[in-house]
């Protein structure tokens, strides 16, 4: 999938735990977990828009996307 989720290096730059996020987003940890793991196949703007709050932070900051070479 060409979109990586890099949540977890904005967690890290904002020395924020997993637990931490959960709570201020009020998300369950195991959905914190797929969308951190990048295993999530969609995610509600609302949801975005939390995190990007809870991590003071902007949606590029959290979404990239790579081109998938093929070969």
């Amino acid at each position: 999938m060409p979109i990586i989720v890099n949540l977890d290096v904005m967690m890290a730059k904002r020395k924020m735990s997993l637990n931490e996020l959960s709570e201020k987003v009020d998300i369950t940890l195991s959905n914190l977990s797929i969308l951190k793991t990048g295993k999530a196949k969609a995610m509600r703007f609302s949801t975005l828009e939390s995190i990007c709050k809870a991590l003071d932070c902007q949606p590029g900051d959290i979404l990239e996307f790579r081109e998938e070479v093929s070969g």
